[in-house]
């Protein structure tokens, strides 16, 4: 198992892209902080999961965009292990689909605090200790919308992810001289919750029928990514962002 003693804090694990980084993560030996806000039937679900696999997992309840509760957070994975070496920023959501007709200054002020200044609290929280190690990995879940804008109504959404696509940049370069590597993965087209509830059929299926693959795809096929920027088999790799969408966009 390629992460085995390593200790893991995944942001918005309660379902999707998140329970199954948790999950993967936890396969590979790594114990596992699933960290959720309202959804705590998932969270335990996951660590469920992770337990009856063998593994190790800790539910933690935190809302990401309160400094308050991302330090509470990040000390009581300390408490519980030590100490934290990689870091998975997946927490994010769209909230609704709204056009620049039907905005508003709280919509788009939620929006970037979700999907950004989460990011930059989760990372106050935890680079100083993995800068003293000389080691630590950071993984930001970004999405294709970052590069190509969204679709209806996901204005808001895609500026915050692009600029998440930029701040892993930003981050890498800044954290590279104390051995913590930063890197980035941008879902395409990935069939979970999220677009259950912000997709309707037709609208899904329009997606889908732009993937060059011919298909949606899952959660764990985005873990697997995941997994990989966080083992040692990605060790030279910092400032990239991975994008895992089925050739929907290629750069």
């Amino acid at each position: 198992m390629v992460l085995n003693n390593q200790i893991a804090l995944v942001t918005g694990a309660s379902s999707g892209i998140g329970a199954a980084t948790a999950i993967a993560l936890a396969r590979e030996g790594a114990r596992v902080a699933v960290n959720y806000l309202k959804n705590q039937a998932g969270a335990e679900k996951t660590v469920e999961a992770i337990r009856g696999a063998g593994g190790e997992a800790l539910a933690v309840k935190a809302d990401v965009t309160r400094s308050a509760e991302v330090r509470a957070m990040v000390e009581s994975v300390r408490n519980k292990w030590g100490r934290i070496d990689i870091l998975v920023n997946n927490a994010g959501d769209l909230l609704a689909r709204r056009t620049l007709a039907d905005m508003t200054e709280d919509y788009w002020d939620q929006i970037m605090a979700l999907n950004l200044k989460s990011v930059f609290l989760c990372v106050e929280a935890v680079w100083e200790e993995m800068a003293a190690r000389k080691s630590g990995v950071i993984v930001n879940v970004t999405s294709v919308a970052g590069r190509n804008g969204g679709g209806p109504g996901a204005a808001a959404y895609a500026a915050a992810k692009g600029g998440l696509l930029t701040y892993t940049k930003g981050l890498a370069k800044e954290l590279a001289p104390y051995g913590v590597r930063v890197n980035g993965i941008a879902p395409g087209v990935i069939w979970t919750p999220y677009h259950e509830r912000y997709s309707p059929p037709e609208m899904f299926q329009k997606y889908v029928a732009q993937i060059p693959l011919g298909r949606a795809g899952t959660a764990e096929e985005v873990a697997e990514v995941i997994v990989f920027l966080a083992s040692p088999a990605a060790r030279y790799m910092t400032g990239e962002t991975v994008e895992v969408n089925g050739g929907m966009w290629m750069d």
